[in-house]
């Protein structure tokens, strides 16, 4: 068994890496992968919580242990962990343990990537974030890479911790300053929310025609950041239908569910995105197991190059 640290990691993941490795985890969703039902748990306190996602293809196997304990930062340490393991096929012994915390911001934002610059108007320029987190952070830079942002729209429920993330964002090069719900969804190109909400963070009416919209907060049954009413006026996308209807933001649509398309058909030319510069599009990630396996092997690759 071999062991990359969250040290080395951190230190070999790049955004570009991410994006590869999230899109082609996309299409494999719609190829050869089997992706088995998310385990969800929780420690001797009910508040530290993890889950288990698991998936195999056609040449590899393996699962992601994700982890959530809030009372980590008063002890100096970050509330999110995450470790993968890949599996021999051969034998069925773990042949890869990596631990990936900082890694799977970047996986998780390039999901989200990916689904803009196939979703998104080429001239989104105003990007809206609703929450101010360490996660919220790697979606603007992600999205900023493949759009060409002008101003971000910091929504955020502590004002001290949402002038905090503008300065963060504005060290990172990009303009950035505080708004309103209602505000930031009226200006925006791009909204993505990154929260763990269980009620709608804004209203459907506040989105302007052309708006792209990704959810990555909903990742659990009863997690909800978008008003259903918006599913009525918007082409419907996410990562994998068959889970984002039980534990992304889709499980609170209750319309016709065939609407709901994988977007790894719409990034291997079988099915269309956005059709016209005033369509709005949602595209729902709950986050995949697949995601997680994909970067892990383009990490090993780096780690082995390294370690040569």
């Amino acid at each position: 068994m071999k062991f990359i640290t969250e040290e080395e990691s951190a230190a070999l993941v790049t955004h570009e890496m991410a994006y590869a490795a999230a899109r082609e985890a996309l299409c494999a969703v719609v190829e050869d992968a089997v992706l088995f039902p998310a385990v969800f748990a929780h420690g001797t306190a009910p508040t530290n919580r993890f889950s288990i996602k698991s998936a195999s293809t056609g040449s590899f196997a393996g699962l992601k242990v994700g982890s959530f304990w809030p009372g980590n930062p008063e002890i100096g340490l970050p509330r999110h962990n995450s470790v993968i393991l890949l599996f021999d096929q051969s034998i069925g012994r773990v042949e890869w343990v990596i631990e990936a915390g900082k890694v799977n911001a970047y996986r998780t934002a390039a999901a989200d990537a990916v689904a803009a610059d196939v979703l998104a108007r080429p001239d989104a320029s105003v990007l809206a974030v609703f929450g101010a987190g360490n996660q919220a952070l790697f979606e603007c830079l992600a999205i900023s890479r493949i759009r060409p942002i002008t101003q971000v729209l910091v929504v955020a429920r502590d004002e001290a911790k949402g002038r905090e993330f503008v300065a963060s964002l504005e060290a990172e090069g990009l303009k950035a300053t505080l708004a309103d719900a209602q505000g930031a969804c009226e200006r925006a190109d791009i909204i993505v929310t990154a929260t763990p909400a269980r009620a709608p963070l804004f209203e459907a009416e506040w989105v302007r025609p052309g708006t792209h919209i990704a959810s990555m907060g909903s990742d659990a049954a009863g997690k909800q950041e978008l008003p259903p009413a918006l599913f009525e006026r918007a082409a419907l996308f996410c990562d994998y239908p068959a889970q984002a209807v039980v534990m992304g933001d889709l499980q609170h649509f209750t319309g016709d569910r065939s609407r709901i398309t994988a977007l790894g058909d719409v990034l291997l030319g079988r099915a269309e995105g956005r059709t016209s510069p005033d369509q709005i599009t949602v595209f729902d990630s709950s986050g995949i197991a697949l995601q997680d396996l994909t970067i892990a092997r383009s990490l090993i690759t780096a780690w082995e190059r390294e370690n040569a």
